[in-house]
């Protein structure tokens, strides 16, 4: 895949520090050669960022608040005049009230499932409608990310996994929506990460051992093999690939049962 992305260029959104699974997919796509820019929230998380955007040779910054029409309006008007055009957009951006995210589902709270939706599955909506004029006349890659809580139980994932429903169907939505302008809509699933997200997530020390010890290739996803299906999504080698949730998590979707010897 080396220089698959040379000449590209797009924006990483929802960076927090180098374990993050967006920082895994820039590494990769760095690599690979493209051009990127970050986009992070609030002073704090810009200090993180920084150092790790420079790591890469990237000057392209943005502050952006998904929950604020005119904080994105600035971010991409920023973008723009930097870039007229871009090939790629990273969404890595999800949030749930820690609180919520252990015990039972039925106490989800009014205020939090709406926060939830608005931030881990809106969000990509919205992003790709202000990508969508930087795209339009050459076509492009939307990737986001999501987890099989979405579609199966995972205990203590709680709310995530409706908002990881609702975005998983709006990756097919956007894939039939922007599939005539040349535009590829793709999710990426990862088995349980350890990242600052995924430590927040009730008992996530012993779902992440019990992936590891039952999965088909007996462990975990790792930043490496996300960034490397990332570029292959990005890059001209998926220009036939769109609407998909693809998952990376050692084969664990395909099981009904643990392993006979973890029974």
């Amino acid at each position: 895949m080396n220089n698959s992305m040379q000449g590209k260029r797009g924006l990483i959104m929802g960076v927090a520090n180098e374990r993050s699974l967006a920082w895994g997919i820039a590494k990769a796509m760095h690599e690979a050669g493209a051009e990127l820019a970050f986009s992070y929230q609030g002073a704090n998380f810009g200090k993180r960022v920084e150092p790790l955007a420079a790591s890469v040779g990237s000057d392209v910054l943005l502050d952006a608040d998904v929950t604020d029409d005119a904080s994105m309006d600035a971010a991409f008007e920023q973008l723009a005049a930097r870039w007229p055009t871009i090939d790629f957009v990273v969404h890595a951006i999800a949030y749930s009230d820690k609180t919520e995210l252990s015990g039972r589902f039925i106490n989800t709270s009014r205020r939090n499932f709406k926060h939830s939706l608005d931030i881990s599955a809106y969000s990509f909506i919205d992003t790709a409608r202000r990508a969508y004029p930087l795209m339009k006349d050459h076509g492009g890659t939307l990737l986001t990310l999501t987890y099989q809580g979405s579609n199966k139980v995972v205990p203590n994932y709680n709310v995530m996994g409706v908002a990881k429903a609702a975005l998983e169907s709006a990756t097919r939505y956007l894939a039939n929506d922007l599939g005539p302008d040349g535009i590829r809509v793709n999710a990426i699933s990862p088995g349980p990460m350890k990242t600052l997200a995924g430590a927040a997530i009730g008992g996530a020390r012993r779902t992440y051992k019990h992936t590891d010890q039952n999965a088909p290739l007996r462990a975990n996803a790792t930043l490496d093999a996300i960034g490397g299906t990332a570029v292959y999504l990005a890059s001209d080698a998926g220009a036939c690939t769109s609407g998909e949730i693809i998952h990376v998590d050692g084969g664990y979707h395909v099981l009904g049962m643990p392993q006979a010897e973890n029974l």
